[in-house]
């Protein structure tokens, strides 16, 4: 058979859908994976274990697959580079993978592009924090001041503060009050980004795919809710969203695919401010949280479309297959025995896509998620939303 190898380097749940959206295009996959419980690792058949951040596992794991893609954004990128000179496809390539690891390397690109974003900087330590918080007050026209109580304050707070390597679905972000709050994120020893607190409606994301060819296509605008820095919910499409605006957010998520050279789905997350303006959030350059419904709720799944785009493959159609689709993540709870809640949401509403992860059951892990679709959006949200709570435990009927 001459069907192209995917390496995909990671073995999370990602890996594990998009191999499952591989196998009607004859892909064949390659995994590398931390353990033989991964959850990628227990559906795919060939699988190396190995650690991502080692040069001579990676060029070991790259022999024998047409092209590299990621479950995650965490191999360093000097490994990258050197695949790349050894040969190697490596899609999305480390020059665009750079902007989605790296938050202070995105701002400055999407700031030399012209995207907006929300106010930011580069901070040293705690006092220049404070210092940031009191700029941000004096562009609002406004001035700093001090506060009592025992911790200096300014204009300007509450700040967001970012390490710029290694966090995720909340991890390596908090939000200060003061200078006395600002201190562990120094912690970490890497580089800390200042934000402003964006004072948004909503939050938003935009889902692009694009190929080396330049072939793109994108999904529509949905709405996240997260909770505790978690997604928690998705509807597709953002329900009451201006046209004019979904198409601002599509057209800047294409943009932004195309000025980074991006290869494979793109998830821009994104802010709906109050005064009706979109400012980027986040980059991903993988499939996505926000585009989990589109494994039921498009004609092509994200997964698909990531494939096929690091394969340079025709792109498939991203229109929705309903007027409405609301994806539910299921995090885990006291209740370990899911399997049989699993039965009864079966049982009880047969229009439910349950898809799980094969993960042990642990308090607010990702463990699997629901997706609903139909054409009431309120009957489309209650029953996503009660499988959902079904399954973690936290309602009995």
């Amino acid at each position: 058979m001459n069907f192209p190898v995917v390496g995909m380097i990671g073995g999370g749940q990602l890996a594990r859908m998009a191999h499952q959206a591989g196998i009607p295009l004859g892909v064949r996959f390659k995994l590398l994976a931390d353990t033989p419980q991964d959850s990628a690792a227990q559906v795919v058949s060939d699988v190396v274990l190995g650690d991502y951040r080692d040069l001579d596992t990676l060029r070991r794991f790259a022999a024998g697959c047409d092209v590299i893609t990621f479950d995650h954004e965490h191999v360093p990128t000097e490994h990258l580079r050197a695949l790349e000179a050894d040969g190697v496809a490596v899609r999305p390539g480390p020059d665009a993978l750079v902007n989605a690891q790296d938050k202070g390397v995105m701002r400055a690109k999407l700031d030399a592009i012209g995207v907006p974003c929300p106010r930011h900087r580069i901070v040293a330590d705690p006092a220049d924090v404070t210092a940031f918080a009191a700029e941000l007050m004096r562009d609002q026209g406004g001035a700093p001041s001090d506060e009592g109580g025992g911790g200096r304050r300014a204009g300007g707070y509450p700040v967001v503060l970012k390490t710029v390597r290694g966090g995720y679905d909340g991890k390596g972000v908090w939000v200060v009050d003061c200078e006395e709050d600002a201190h562990a994120p120094f912690l970490a020893g890497v580089p800390v980004l200042a934000e402003e607190k964006v004072d948004f409606v909503r939050e938003l994301a935009a889902n692009v795919v694009r190929s080396p060819s330049g072939q793109a296509v994108a999904y529509p605008v949905v709405e996240s809710v997260q909770e505790n820095g978690v997604c928690a919910e998705v509807t597709a499409p953002a329900p009451d969203l201006d046209p004019a605006l979904s198409d601002e957010a599509q057209q800047l998520a294409l943009r932004i695919a195309g000025e980074l050279g991006i290869t494979g789905h793109l998830a821009v997350e994104l802010f709906q401010t109050r005064d009706g303006r979109i400012l980027v959030n986040e980059l991903a350059m993988r499939p996505h949280n926000s585009g989990h419904w589109t494994q039921d709720g498009a004609v092509t799944s994200q997964f698909e479309n990531h494939l096929r785009a690091v394969l340079d493959l025709p792109l498939g159609d991203p229109r929705p297959r309903a007027k409405w689709t609301v994806m539910v993540n299921v995090l885990g709870g006291d209740y370990p025995d899911m399997y049989h809640a699993f039965l009864h949401c079966m049982a009880r509403d047969p229009g439910l896509r349950i898809h799980m992860y094969g993960k042990d059951v642990k308090p607010g892990r990702k463990v699997g998620h629901v997706n609903v679709f139909g054409d009431d959006l309120d009957d489309v949200r209650e029953r996503a939303r009660h499988a959902a709570a079904y399954l973690r435990g936290t309602i009995t009927e």
